[in-house]
């Protein structure tokens, strides 16, 4: 997960199965056809995540338009143990890797005896000190989310992670914002400096904006993970479908970042090979701006600088400028000394 030029794009699926397995298939399919380098599902046991008296957050009322529950809402959506390994298995057909985020201490195991390389640990789990240090005593990559944190809540947890057992190189950040949709006054990018700045690791960006312009900002200023919610439908029912991107758009802005990926470059100002060609178009020579005799003084009155580039540099004007023309030169020649 180490800073390199190619962008890791997570196609994050989350809940947007709806429960259903046949969906979740459908939801790998558009990320591998998308070209997304992962697709990232949420495990869990609603039980063990939230109280029965817990209320939804106002954008899940919002986008599911019922008022239950966080508990009855989320137990609609989980998946389960059996799911994984089927899951598991198609997208290795689909040739996308997977894994997905826990959410109880359980979960966490399950997925740790699935041999996934990594944990992504959501931006909700930050202050969780029992969650933390199980993840930490794995030793495996980590993607930590830091949505709704400060840099010293996010200080705190790096600290457990690695007391845990997991080396501070083996982790990366996500800079988030923890509203859905996330209001672009709120998104902050400039954070991804300040993170990287402020730990000296690997810095992504988890984007819940709607549209896909903040992610390949977040491409172009130096994110190492760009992670994006997707869906088939965004008219589905369930709490993440209307601030996620459909299939159209992920392949948008996969095609986008690998662009960006291509375009951000080595940073070594240099002549282009595609720029070769166009040197002598676009550069300028020293011309007769009248016709000249053999023996004329140049000067200012009748040398001139125009196009193509094939002639005497204008950069050296000062140096002709005085002598004798060794020749009779006609309005437009290039100026030969």
């Amino acid at each position: 997960m180490k800073m390199n030029t190619k962008k890791i794009i997570i196609a994050e699926a989350g809940v947007n199965h709806n429960g259903s397995l046949d969906m979740a298939k459908q939801l790998i399919n558009v990320a591998s056809e998308a070209g997304a380098d992962y697709v990232k599902f949420q495990t869990f046991d609603s039980k063990l995540v939230v109280t029965s008296f817990a209320n939804q957050a106002d954008y899940q009322f919002k986008n599911t338009g019922k008022n239950e529950s966080q508990l009855d809402m989320i137990s609609k959506l989980e998946l389960s143990r059996e799911n994984h390994h089927v899951l598991i298995e198609y997208a290795k057909k689909c040739n996308i890797k997977i894994f997905s985020t826990a959410f109880d201490l359980p979960s966490i195991r399950f997925l740790n005896e699935l041999n996934f390389g990594l944990f992504k640990i959501p931006s909700g789990e930050i202050t969780n000190l029992p969650y933390l240090r199980l993840i930490g005593s794995y030793g495996k990559q980590i993607i930590l989310s830091t949505g709704m944190s400060t840099l010293g809540e996010i200080e705190d947890a790096l600290r457990i992670l690695e007391d845990s057992g997991t080396n501070r190189t083996k982790i990366t950040l996500l800079h988030c914002t923890t509203e859905y949709p996330a209001p672009f006054i709120d998104v902050n990018l400039r954070a991804i400096d300040t993170l990287r700045e402020a730990f000296g690791i690997d810095v992504g960006y988890s984007d819940h904006t709607e549209g896909i312009e903040i992610s390949i900002a977040a491409a172009a200023i130096g994110a190492t993970i760009i992670e994006k919610h997707f869906t088939l439908d965004r008219s589905l029912p369930g709490p993440d479908h209307k601030a996620s991107i459909e299939p159209n758009e992920l392949s948008l802005l996969v095609s986008s970042i690998r662009r960006v990926e291509s375009a951000l470059g080595d940073g070594i100002k240099r002549v282009t090979a595609s720029e070769l060609k166009n040197v002598t178009v676009a550069r300028k020579s020293l011309v007769a701006n009248s016709k000249i005799k053999k023996g004329d003084i140049f000067s200012d009155l009748n040398i001139a600088v125009k196009r193509p580039g094939i002639g005497i540099s204008p950069m050296r004007y000062d140096e002709v400028i005085g002598k004798s023309a060794i020749k009779n030169f006609e309005i437009d020649d290039l100026i030969e000394i």
